[in-house]
């Protein structure tokens, strides 16, 4: 029987194993929390109002996850919702601060007490932004899936000065986060690092619910799995803006309720409210969603196996339709390789993780260095590149030597992570343009000696290296000495790297 981790890696989400909760956690899973009552439908009325500097603010989205409404000239609204309802939260309007816990996470949302009143006050005061923010900065940090001492230590002290010197080189320019998802990995004591990394990192943070940030022990259904999650950072899904473009994080990890198994689903009570948050935006803006697991991937054409449920989100198709009238960006993560994914209508940024394979070195599985999304935003325009740990920005792309590849001995080989069908390699031998570069799926070599066998990684042997499609190929002329790679990115940019060709 292949391992449970192996298992892992071919089906991204089917799992079986255990996870362990504290006890105060399995005390609250008790059969009383399944026990309904009519009071639950009982209807709640809520009130309040949002401003700034002591001023009403009209047109800002009020929401209980349900039902989505607007205030009014004088700032004030008024929500009809239930006890069912967790949160009341507002879709955070441009020009304003990001209001944040202590410890640097978004806290735009109150929770609703489960006290029996009918009638809840819940106001929002926010404070002008102190720059425009035409011009901001989205990171994405996907799966920094921390375990252990040693892995929360490992996103401290690495991961958490690499953000914190890049946001830096930005100035002024304003600059925040999503977390996209595993935050922890099953650990939950260990959201407190985590905690404290977003803290040290400086700049706000979003956070997306992933799997291993679920409850599952003890729990019979998806809608008890995130209490947790929701206890520490708010609802699992809702929106934002900033600058020209307008944010959404869904909550697309569906609980099936065996231990540890889910699929990528978004439910009926997202999507209607979503129906209902889009109606608002103006048609033709930028959108940017982040999920966890990816909408879509090329994982299941380049095994040719079918993709699993746990893998990618079952019904996608009626994202895809609701983003029709945006320019529309969906933000992802769970993979632990990085890919860009043009499908229904949207650009999907499938992330290579914080994490890289696990804590088990310096890479994913496909070669993507460990790392993060950077976005840099200039009104509704958006660039992108890749943030290695340890490395500069223009870091985008690895070079191997012929005969470095087992699977194409002979060839020149390139990995550039974060390609996409735009981009265009070419290279350079001794100063002389030869052409460019052919693309096709493959093995990483790094990953190939890193990672193949049952006994490497040392920390993680159940890794195994992946195919990817970003890997580029080209055949040298006889007596070339050095090798230049040019990349040029979909906006233009140029990235060069060099290679020098020992003779044999």
């Amino acid at each position: 029987m292949m391992p449970l981790r192996r298992e892992f890696l071919k089906n991204l989400g089917l799992l079986s194993a255990s996870l362990g909760m504290p006890l105060s956690l399995q005390a609250a899973t008790t059969t009383t929390q399944y026990q309904d009552s009519a009071n639950r439908l009982a209807p709640v009325r809520i009130r309040g109002k949002v401003s700034a500097n002591g001023k009403g603010l009209k047109g800002v989205p009020v929401t209980d996850g349900y039902s989505v409404v607007q205030t009014n000239e004088a700032g004030t609204y008024e929500l009809l919702s239930n006890r069912t309802r967790d949160f009341v939260y507002i879709t955070l309007p441009t020009g304003y601060s990001i209001p944040t816990h202590s410890n640097g996470t978004a806290r735009f949302y109150q929770p609703l007490p489960a006290d029996g009143k009918t009638e809840l006050t819940a106001h929002f005061e926010l404070k002008t932004s102190p720059v425009r923010e035409d011009k901001h900065v989205l990171l994405v940090l996907a799966d920094p899936q921390i375990q252990n001492r040693y892995e929360a230590d490992k996103l401290l002290q690495e991961t958490v000065p690499d953000v914190s010197a890049l946001v830096k080189t930005y100035g002024e320019r304003p600059v925040f986060g999503v977390g996209c998802g595993d935050l922890v990995f099953d650990e939950f004591e260990l959201f407190a690092d985590y905690q404290k990394a977003v803290s040290g990192m400086g700049v706000p943070f979003f956070q997306v619910l992933g799997n291993h940030d679920m409850d599952t022990k003890g729990v019979r259904s998806d809608d008890l799995s995130s209490r947790t999650f929701k206890s520490l950072f708010g609802p699992t899904y809702y929106s934002f803006n900033r600058g020209e473009v307008h944010y959404v994080v869904l909550e697309d990890v569906f609980f099936i309720g065996a231990s540890k198994q889910y699929i990528g689903y978004l439910t009926e009570e997202q999507l209607r409210w979503l129906e209902q948050d889009l109606a608002l935006v103006e048609k033709g803006k930028t959108v940017v969603v982040s999920l966890h697991i990816p909408a879509f991937t090329g994982a299941g054409r380049r095994s040719k196996e079918a993709e699993s449920l746990g893998g990618v989100v079952a019904n996608r198709q009626e994202l895809y339709r609701l983003l029709e009238p945006f320019k529309a960006h969906l933000m992802s993560g769970h993979t632990h390789f990085n890919e860009k994914v043009l499908e229904g209508g949207v650009i999907e940024h499938v992330h290579g993780t914080v994490c890289g394979a696990w804590w088990s070195g310096p890479i994913c599985y496909d070669g993507t260095p460990n790392g993060y999304g950077v976005y840099e935003v200039n009104g509704s325009t958006i660039d992108w590149y890749y943030k290695s740990t340890g490395k500069d920005r223009n870091h985008q792309m690895r070079c191997y030597a012929p005969g470095t590849n087992p699977n194409q001995p002979g060839q020149l080989t390139v990995n550039a992570w974060n390609a996409d069908p735009d981009w265009k390699l070419s290279w350079y031998e001794d100063g002389i343009r030869k052409g460019q570069l052919r693309r096709e799926t493959g093995l990483d070599p790094l990953s190939v000696e890193l990672h193949t066998g049952t006994e490497k990684p040392q920390r993680r042997p159940w890794v195994e290296p992946q195919l990817t499609d970003h890997l580029y190929f080209a055949t040298l002329s006889e007596g070339v000495r050095k090798v230049t790679v040019e990349a040029t990115d979909r906006s233009g940019k140029i990235y060069t790297e060099s290679l020098e060709i020992k003779k044999a």
